[in-house]
C-alpha cells in the first residue's frame, strides 16, 4: 500500500471519479455519516438522514457549507429555518446555532473550513 493510500484509508478514491451520492446510504430510524477527506485545514463528511431524523441544534468553530443531494431537509440557521432540496446548498457560518431535519430522506454533503 502507498503512503497516498495508507493516508487515505476510509476517504473517498485517489484520482478517481466517484459519485457522492453513492458513498454513504440510509439506515432506518438513523443518521449515517461517512468523512471522505480530513485534512488539518479542514474536512468533507457525507451524511444520510432517514426521514424524520436531524441533528439537533448546535454550533461548530468553523463555517461550513452544507450542500443537499438527494431529499429534502429544514436546516435552521440562527433561528432561521430554511428548507432545502437536491442541488441547494448554503453557508452555515462560525458560531452560529444551527440544526437539521429531514423532511425526506436526504443526502447532503458538509464541507467544514477550518481557518
Amino acid at each position: 500500500m502507498s503512503s497516498a493510500q495508507a493516508q487515505n484509508k476510509g476517504e473517498m478514491p485517489i484520482a478517481d471519479v466517484v459519485r457522492l451520492i453513492d458513498l454513504v446510504n440510509y439506515q432506518d430510524g438513523s443518521v449515517v455519516s461517512r468523512t471522505i477527506v480530513k485534512r488539518s485545514t479542514g474536512t468533507v463528511t457525507l451524511f444520510a438522514f432517514d426521514e424524520g431524523q436531524g441533528l439537533s441544534e448546535h454550533t461548530a468553530a468553523f463555517d461550513a457549507v452544507a450542500h443537499v443531494l438527494e431529499g429534502e431537509a429544514e436546516i435552521t440557521v440562527s433561528g432561521k429555518p430554511l428548507r432545502t432540496t437536491a442541488g441547494e446548498a448554503l453557508l452555515l457560518p462560525a458560531n452560529q446555532p444551527h440544526a437539521l431535519k429531514a423532511l425526506s430522506k436526504f443526502k447532503m454533503v458538509l464541507t467544514m473550513i477550518r481557518s
